[in-house]
């Protein structure tokens, strides 16, 4: 089998717990996986109560992030599985994936925060619509001040006085987040945190 990223060829030595289908199959050669940069960065807030970031934005994790969105790998959605499981299981609370667009997932060809979850194994509810296909990161602070709200509840769906748990791929200037958990609290939540993977300094 080769990395998912460089190609080179990996290097696999047998173990007993690979006969149980125990150990993690492996995707990205050392090189590839020496690259990513681990912070665990927690931020707090009132209406996003908690922003947990996993991993830097560094120069691997752009690449690893084009590949896998920009280029449609979704092989690449098992690569943090593990570390997703880790922060996510166990929680006592209902975890949402911060949804595309209708139309942006139609040309993506498929929901990569969806298949991150989907890869951990970690059950979700999809309760939120993006209701329009603006890019956050190209807008100045009072454009997105004073943006209307970018994401309603799905027609149907009761949201419960608990807490809710976002899920997304790369936290930025935070605006996409506290959209939807805007959404989530006006419409009964308890308390909204998020856990994202990649978290970009601006």
């Amino acid at each position: 089998m080769n990395c998912l990223l460089c190609e080179q060829k990996l290097a696999s030595t047998p173990s007993w717990q690979s006969l149980f289908a125990i150990e993690k199959s492996l995707l990205l050669c050392e090189d590839c996986s020496k690259g990513f940069e681990r912070v665990d960065t927690c931020e707090r807030g009132d209406v996003l109560h908690q922003v947990k970031s996993l991993y830097t934005y560094n120069e691997a994790m752009r690449e690893y992030l084009h590949q896998y969105k920009f280029l449609q790998d979704v092989a690449l959605s098992g690569v943090f599985a593990n570390e997703l499981r880790d922060e996510l299981k166990g929680k006592n609370a209902i975890i949402v994936p911060i949804p595309m667009h209708p139309d942006k997932k139609i040309e993506r060809t498929f929901s990569h925060v969806d298949e991150l979850l989907h890869a951990a194994n970690i059950p979700f509810e999809d309760v939120l619509t993006k209701t329009n296909t603006e890019v956050m990161g190209e807008k100045t602070r009072e454009e997105r001040l004073s943006m209307r709200p970018l994401f309603s509840i799905k027609e149907g769906i009761v949201i419960q006085q608990t807490t809710y748990i976002l899920v997304d791929d790369i936290y930025t200037t935070g605006t996409t987040l506290h959209h939807a958990a805007t959404a989530l609290l006006e419409a009964g939540a308890e308390r909204v945190e998020a856990v994202t993977l990649i978290r970009a300094e601006r």
